[in-house]
């Protein structure tokens, strides 16, 4: 059985304040893209894991995905299994590829092998996994608070619009970005701006990872300023980076010229 996990751009991303359990309270809309990675699992003798694609750092077999089989085979009667993943999301981007990775993953065993494991018991044991794991079962954007997981439908109206996504090669810890933001509110509400023109996000919807890596990565700081001197309606770094999207309303070509080659950009049709 074969899926393609999702990644998803943050519109929008707000550190309230730090718990007593060490994470942080954040806000922020959670919105799917369709740049996928591929996922295929089958029923086997012995247990493997095999990845294909994209590099992606630390051991294979501490990958999510694997994880995630782990943690439904400790409840539920499951076989060992052949797992391929081929990456083609890029990691340490922001674009939450490890977290849907894993959530593909339970859904896949869950209908693979019939275990019947109900919406609700799938999101908690995404929630085990990561903290944005949550918003990949449910798949469809969302106003996120909580560490991500507390989800609230929002519409949001991008159809006339082309998504660039520009990924330097740089990777950002997302630990590192959470210990150096200070958390506080934001001025204006998200939901409510959501609801604004896609030209008027621009200086109200805000990334509050964007001082701390902007000010260490300047490369990355230079890519959005790219990106709106390029014509996008908006821009904004993804999750703690380190990649950083424009939204354009036309398909945007030829902006490989004004970036070093091993930058990657993807163009996607919202």
């Amino acid at each position: 059985m074969i899926t393609y996990p999702i990644s998803k751009i943050n519109i929008g991303l707000q550190i309230t304040g730090k718990r007593t359990d060490g994470f942080h309270n954040l806000e922020t809309i959670f919105y799917p893209v369709q740049l996928r990675d591929a996922l295929e699992v089958v029923a086997a003798d012995y247990q493997e894991f095999q990845m294909s694609g994209l590099d992606v750092e630390g051991d294979p077999n501490r990958n999510l995905v694997v994880q995630a089989y782990e943690l439904l085979k400790a409840d539920y009667q499951i076989p060992p299994v052949r797992i391929h993943l081929h990456k083609n999301i890029p990691t340490g981007a922001g674009l939450g590829g490890g977290s849907s990775d894993a959530a593909s993953m339970l859904m896949l065993l869950n209908d693979l092998f019939r275990l019947k494991i109900s919406r609700e018991k799938l999101l908690k044991y995404a929630f085990l996994l990561g903290s944005d794991c949550p918003f990949f079962i449910h798949g469809k954007p969302v106003f996120a608070t909580g560490r991500g997981e507390i989800m609230e439908d929002v519409t949001v109206n991008l159809p006339e619009y082309y998504l660039i996504l520009v990924k330097p090669p740089i990777h950002i810890s997302t630990a590192e970005a959470y210990q150096n933001v200070v958390p506080h509110g934001s001025r204006l509400s998200l939901k409510g701006l959501i609801g604004f023109p896609v030209f008027k996000w621009k200086g109200n919807i805000l990334n509050q990872f964007e001082r701390y890596v902007f000010g260490k990565y300047p490369e990355v700081a230079h890519i959005k300023q790219v990106l709106y001197e390029q014509g996008a309606s908006f821009a904004l770094m993804s999750g703690s980076g380190s990649c950083v999207y424009g939204l354009f309303r036309s398909e945007k070509r030829g902006l490989e010229k004004f970036f070093p080659d091993d930058y990657q950009i993807y163009r996607l049709r919202l």
